[in-house]
């Protein structure tokens, strides 16, 4: 998951509220030169409690019943206004979102920076505009390397030595994109696949629009909601037809700082939060939490970093988990360890692609699956269900 946005919108703070990575924060442009990778966590309901059992994870963690599970995120470098021609630090930027399934867009909802990363005061700069013209650099960006060599491979797919789907697969893999996008790119902008050499200049760059929401879905982390005229912003960004989520990344940081030297009882996504030992705070700290109880989490019900994370996996990507297992009575692996794993993969998944992520051998050999609350055996293409709990049979072991 790729954190994207202008500089200066608090990106590199929902970075370190999400993973606790110390990171340089600042507010002017361009703080972050490198990419900062860490891991978050998606938070869900385990499937422990439902069970009354004590589990005993290994790919993830399991707090209360909440199961925690790790994903990867990168803080980029701030886009600027025509980063695709090179302009500020564009070209690292975008190369730093190759491989990203999806993005989450941090916009400063108050209006309080201008499209430089300028400080402004609150209400003065539209935010709409930064979706906007982040939209147009990314498009723009992928345009510039589609466009070089575009004649030849047009011309190649009109001789039939190749389908159109099959170069552009070939020509953007770097990119992470997929057949499906391709596909439904073509059909969103009705072009025809069959004479790419009259796609127009403005035709390639529908397409690719097209193209840039299929492959690289984005969500908005609409920051700073704390401050004056955030909330009447959000309304304006929800026009756009995007997912929103209300954020204040400072808050979740100092939560999530405080519940990290056992000074509060919190857990990232929680509603609230219980102080532990007032006695070793200052009256500096006990009013910061307060003002974020007050101002935050009772209007809002959360910080929304963890629910911005949450949501673009399970939303955007359409991720649901599940639990294999080799016993499906006890609920244990090969060890004894019970419901040791966590497996996000895609809703529509199958039993037997389940077991081909788990190893090749086991797909190869897979002969069927049992759930194991009905203990009912499901063929290879029974499609898995979010907290589905499944053993593996095949003919060399069980997983």
């Amino acid at each position: 998951m790729g954190i994207v946005g202008k500089p200066n919108v608090g990106k590199s703070t929902f970075f370190s509220a999400a993973t606790l990575a110390t990171v340089e924060i600042a507010s002017y442009p361009f703080t972050t030169i490198k990419p900062n990778r860490g891991v978050a966590y998606l938070r869900t309901k385990c499937v422990c409690k439902e069970f009354e059992v004590e589990d005993n994870p290994v790919n993830s963690i399991c707090m209360g019943g909440v199961r925690l599970i790790p994903v990867e995120l990168i803080d980029c470098a701030g886009l600027v206004p025509n980063a695709w021609r090179g302009r500020g630090l564009g070209n690292q930027f975008l190369d730093e979102i190759r491989r990203a399934d999806a993005l989450i867009h941090v916009v400063d909802a108050a209006g309080s920076t201008d499209l430089e990363g300028r400080v402004l005061k609150p209400g003065s700069h539209n935010p709409v505009e930064d979706v906007l013209f982040l939209e147009k650099e990314i498009t723009m960006w992928i345009v510039q390397i589609l466009k070089r060599g575009w004649p030849r491979l047009a011309r190649t797919v009109e001789a039939g030595a190749k389908d159109l789907y099959a170069s552009l697969e070939e020509r953007l893999s770097g990119l992470a994109i997929k057949r499906s996008h391709i596909i439904e790119a073509v059909r969103t902008t009705h072009l025809n696949d069959e004479k790419p050499t009259r796609w127009s200049e403005e035709d390639l760059v529908r397409f690719v629009d097209a193209l840039r929401r299929a492959s690289k879905p984005m969500l908005l982390a609409a920051n700073k909601i704390d401050l004056p005229r955030a909330e009447e912003n959000v309304e304006r960004l929800r026009e756009l037809n995007y997912m929103v989520v209300p954020c204040c990344a400072e808050a979740e940081l100092a939560l999530r700082r405080a519940a990290e030297k056992s000074l509060i009882d919190y857990k990232p996504g929680d509603p609230d939060f219980t102080i532990k030992s007032p006695e070793k705070m200052t009256e500096a700290q006990l009013r910061a939490l307060k003002i974020i109880r007050e101002r935050v989490l009772a209007k809002f019900g959360g910080t929304g970093v963890q629910e911005a994370i949450n949501a673009a996996f399970f939303k955007l990507l359409k991720m649901i988990v599940v639990y294999p297992v080799e016993d499906p009575e006890r609920l244990t692996d090969h060890n004894g360890r019970v419901l040791p794993e966590a497996r996000l993969v895609l809703q529509g998944t199958t039993a037997r692609e389940l077991a081909y992520k788990i190893h090749t051998e086991l797909g190869e050999s897979f002969i069927y699956a049992v759930d194991a609350r009905t203990k009912r055996r499901l063929g290879e293409d029974y499609v898995l269900k979010d907290g589905d709990v499944i053993s593996i049979v095949s003919a060399k072991r069980r997983a």
